[in-house]
């Protein structure tokens, strides 16, 4: 920016910031005024000064990423938002906190216009910024060329101590520095107070020291109320391009207030007498309440103007390089919007012919990835430290690493909750499909970004090998039995659990067609027989979550088996053998739950009659669940403990994974059905 500032007209933008939080929380009964108290000069001057981007116009690709990881300090985001232009009312302020509000407790993606990602769980916006700016040096690598710059933005994020003392921020600031992100730049907001007290009862570390150590560029401390100090601090972060920057700010919650510098301040409404005192202190009117001078409002509303000024020099810079490289620009116009390449299915049904020998779901998984990579150039990603287990590397991909940053192996180290935040920041981004990939019973430590994956509609892929206790030898601390049903659980994320190579080819399609949600996919590590399609039922059924897989007769069965992943070739070998007997079975294949119950009535009832009660489901996993699919006149054989140590099918053997048990529980359901 080039203006000429006034000293008294930023402290009036300052304090109006800071006052409509407070009046919103106050309002509400509810919130956090002791951040936007504290901190506000440090957002209005980057926000003034420094951060490029369009109210009018939220989504233009090249706009500067801003992420509000302290997420506690909704307020303070909202009233620039709605201060400089953003589709954000006044009145949208004053329902804070309230049933379908556009300003909930807590920054939601999907809510509010301008707020890039959901936060509130402290660390995960620091993994998302982290996630943002690979995906930033990833596109520009991959699309700008001499002369022609256009991918070149900053990422910013203002980060609460509480953010500090998350692991999942240590996990990710490591990698940033391994990485030399630069252009990514972090505003710690160092009041030395948290919830309990002053942090030195839990947090003495020199933090600036820390970041140094992980290869960042730390300024400060500066202070956080000083305005010119803070523009010159901003300033010398954006010219180092080479490494992240941490600017350490010091700042005093609650600046104003009686309850200034205390836990109190944090989290709870000043109250009536507390608030009149903060106004009379920074001499702010005690009324009207929600008060923006039209001084204040004319001055920041001008960010319209320079937003749409920015976006029309950029889109002329586009222009020229759409002109120049065609080719490019197309291809990043796709991944913008997430159209997929035509053609991009074409030989995924025949990839693996009946004749295929038998092999892990994980290493058919691989296979898939690899011919998909050809033809999607958007999507890029890794696993944490275990890529050549989970066959999740791209071959030819190359690396993403410091001066190569157009490579698609992204390398996570041994962070799984770091490795999911960054995913949701490379998802949120845009123009990038990113996929990661653990053992799944590692999913327990990215569990809350797998989460706000969710929340906020992220496509992110995860590639989940290793899914059950058939791994073996490694033993219970490795052999997941709780994880696949409480993945089910998450609201707006579909699970496959594919039962071979086939099945994990459509898998994969499902993921790619999911566009709105994450997808994960549980895959084996033990080889599991491919089948003979011409036998059994076709694999369009996948991608309706479940579907009738082999039946002995024509006729209503006597007996339903269920069941997902490699124990669908339980459940079919046991069918077999009770059809041997003259018992009219039917074996369905369910590996995606939430596709299947969100299919019309009639398909489901076809697979499912509800005239046979007879039903047994089989899974090793945890058997709550399965009721929903088997009722009360049902079976499951699943898992009631951990697993153990020993080979694989020795393990399933002493758990009753067997032909043989299923066979006696099957006997068993008709038993009492024919009694009944």
């Amino acid at each position: 920016m080039t203006d000429t500032h006034d000293a008294r007209l930023d402290r009036r933008c300052i304090d109006t910031i800071r006052f409509l939080a407070v009046d919103a929380v106050e309002r509400a009964n509810s919130g956090h005024p002791g951040t936007p108290l504290g901190a506000a000069a440090v957002v209005y001057t980057l926000w003034d000064r420094f951060l490029k981007f369009n109210p009018r116009d939220p989504a233009w690709p090249d706009r500067d990423r801003f992420v509000l990881s302290a997420g506690h300090a909704s307020m303070m985001l909202y009233a620039l938002l709605y201060l400089t232009g953003y589709d954000l009312s006044l009145d949208d302020l004053k329902t804070f906190r309230q049933w379908d509000s556009r300003t909930p407790g807590h920054p939601e993606a999907l809510r509010t216009p301008g707020v890039e990602v959901t936060t509130g769980p402290l660390g995960q916006g620091f993994g998302n910024a982290v996630g943002m700016s690979i995906a930033e040096h990833w596109l520009g690598a991959q699309f700008n060329r001499p002369g022609h710059d256009v991918i070149d933005h900053y990422t910013y994020v203002f980060a609460s101590d509480g953010d500090m003392m998350e692991g999942v921020s240590s996990e990710a600031a490591s990698l940033a520095g391994t990485l030399r992100l630069g252009k990514l730049i972090v505003f710690y907001d160092d009041n030395n107070i948290s919830i309990e007290g002053n942090t030195d009862i839990a947090f003495r570390e020199d933090t600036g020291a820390r970041f140094a150590a992980y290869g960042w560029h730390v300024l400060g401390p500066v202070d956080g109320d000083d305005v010119t100090a803070l523009e010159a601090v901003i300033r010398e972060a954006r010219e180092e391009r080479d490494r992240p920057v941490l600017i350490i700010c010091k700042t005093i919650i609650g600046y104003g207030s009686p309850l200034q510098g205390t836990g109190t301040v944090h989290g709870e409404p000043l109250g009536l007498e507390n608030m009149r005192a903060t106004k009379e202190t920074l001499g702010w009117p005690l009324e009207p309440t929600f008060l923006v001078p039209d001084d204040v409002l004319a001055y920041l509303r001008r960010h319209v103007e320079l937003g749409q000024r920015a976006q029309a020099d950029w889109q002329a810079r586009w222009d020229a390089y759409a002109q120049a490289y065609p080719e490019p620009a197309a291809r990043f116009q796709a991944q913008w919007e997430g159209r997929l390449p035509a053609g991009w299915e074409d030989g995924l049904d025949d990839l693996f012919p009946a004749d295929t020998k038998p092999m892990a779901t994980r290493n058919a998984a691989g296979t898939v990835l690899n011919l998909l990579a050809t033809r999607i150039p958007a999507l890029l990603g890794g696993a944490g430290d275990l890529a050549p287990s989970t066959k999740t590397l791209i071959d030819g991909g190359g690396d993403f690493q410091p001066g190569t940053f157009a490579g698609r192996n992204l390398h996570f180290g041994v962070r799984e909750h770091a490795m999911g935040a960054i995913a949701n920041g490379m998802a949120r981004h845009g123009g990038t499909l990113p996929y990661v990939s653990t053992f799944l019973i590692f999913t327990d430590y990215m569990r809350p970004p797998m989460r706000l994956a969710a929340l906020m509609q992220a496509h992110v892929i995860y590639v989940l090998t290793h899914d059950s206790i058939a791994l073996g030898q490694d033993g219970p601390t490795h052999q997941p039995v709780e994880q696949l049903m409480g993945l089910r659980a998450v609201p707006e994320m579909l699970l496959f659990r594919p039962a071979d190579a086939t099945e994990t080819a459509q898998a994969w399609r499902g993921a790619l067609l999911h566009a709105h949600g994450p997808v994960a996919l549980a895959l084996t590590r033990q080889n599991v027989p491919v089948l003979d399609r011409a036998k059994y039922g076709a694999t369009d059924g996948v991608l309706r979550g479940g579907y009738i897989l082999w039946e002995s007769t024509t006729r209503q069965p006597e007996l339903l088996l269920l069941a997902t992943g490699s124990e669908v070739h339980l459940a079919l070998a046991a069918g077999e053998a009770l059809a041997a007997e003259g018992v009219a079975v039917r074996v369905v294949s369910l590996p995606c739950w939430r596709l299947f119950d969100g299919q019309p009535a009639v398909y489901r009832e076809r697979v499912l009659p509800a005239a046979v009660r007879a039903r047994l489901a089989v899974e090793a996993g945890a058997s709550l669940g399965w009721e929903h699919y088997v009722g009360l006149d049902g079976a499951i054989v699943g898992l009631e403990r951990f697993g153990a140590s020993a080979p694989g099918e020795v393990v399933l053997e002493h758990l009753g994974f067997t032909v043989a048990h299923l066979l006696d529980v099957a006997h068993g359901l008709l038993r009492r059905r024919k009694a009944a």
